[in-house]
């Protein structure tokens, strides 16, 4: 790996460091202002006191932490493919670029010695995988992963409670932040409750250090962070523009991995850009949480 020069020194010296996936820049978001944003969410990680390490692959190596050519590179360059745990072995022999999702992020991110890690919203159990098997590679991976995800749940194009019950059972501990609610990325509440509950940065961390200590560091943490109240989209429009959705996809055969950025891009259109609004605002919200809590695990370890 190729750790950035001023990540390797906030590790070294015991800094805080929040990790970031990449597959937000090159697939969730529009061009150009996924490059922009992107600095964004870097500036919300500075602001709350800790280092951001966005995470991808360029020419086969993994990079811990991207300079500004970088950042181009994965938000322009149009060559990084999505990549997950399995694809990083391929793409390194290959020596092509990729974009990490939530799996491959966090594995990366153990791998550095980095504990907390932003995103927007987890990967999770497919509608229709009863018979179609369809599960993100976040959910196991975060199994064996011994890091915190901050988002803001799963996204609502899935099957929010499969996705809990998986999780469930794959001993990956969900903890609602200052909710009682398991938030739908889009929407602050799913229908589904959440068994735990945190409301300081502080808390979290108790949380962490009481993790090591009990010897369950093996296992990922979800911290829910519910998007902020005056970003999240309206039910109705998003029950319709989502339902919509779902019937395109199945008409023009989408399936596994291509389903999430077919439908980022149909509420795109469907909600004339209000969900992109919302996606920024909530990853904005948890980068800087992320970095809170960072600080906080930091400060008391």
């Amino acid at each position: 790996m190729r750790v950035h020069p001023e990540v390797a020194d906030a590790l070294a010296a015991g800094r805080a460091v929040v990790a970031l996936e990449s597959t937000i820049i090159s697939h969730g978001l529009p061009h150009p202002d996924n490059l922009r944003i992107a600095r964004q969410i870097e500036d919300a990680v500075r602001a709350g006191g800790a280092v951001p390490a966005t995470i991808a692959i360029l020419d086969g190596r993994p990079h811990i932490g991207l300079d500004d050519n970088a950042l181009h590179r994965i938000a322009a360059g149009g060559t990084a493919i999505k990549v997950s745990v399995r694809d990083l072995a391929m793409l390194a022999g290959v020596g092509g670029d990729g974009a990490t999702t939530v799996a491959a992020t966090a594995h990366l991110a153990a791998a550095a010695g980095i504990t907390v890690f932003a995103t927007g919203g987890l990967g999770g159990v497919h509608r229709g995988a009863r018979d179609s098997y369809d599960e993100s590679a976040d959910l196991t991976t975060l199994s064996r992963t011994p890091v915190l995800v901050v988002c803001s749940g799963v996204k609502s194009i899935l099957d929010i409670g499969a996705t809990l019950e998986r999780l469930e059972t794959l001993s990956v501990g969900v903890i609602g932040y200052r909710t009682d609610r398991f938030p739908a990325f889009y929407l602050a509440d799913s229908g589904h409750p959440v068994d735990w509950r945190v409301d300081t940065p502080g808390q979290v961390a108790a949380v962490l250090r009481a993790r090591d200590r009990l010897g369950a560091g093996g296992y990922g943490l979800v911290l829910a962070n519910p998007i902020p109240a005056g970003a999240e989209l309206d039910r109705a429009l998003h029950d319709r523009v989502l339902a919509d959705g779902l019937a395109a996809a199945e008409a023009a055969g989408v399936r596994g991995k291509d389903v999430t950025p077919f439908l980022l891009d149909h509420f795109h259109h469907g909600t004339r850009g209000a969900s992109v609004n919302a996606n920024v605002a909530l990853v904005l919200a948890n980068a800087r949480l992320a970095a809170e809590t960072a600080v906080a695990y930091r400060f008391t370890t």
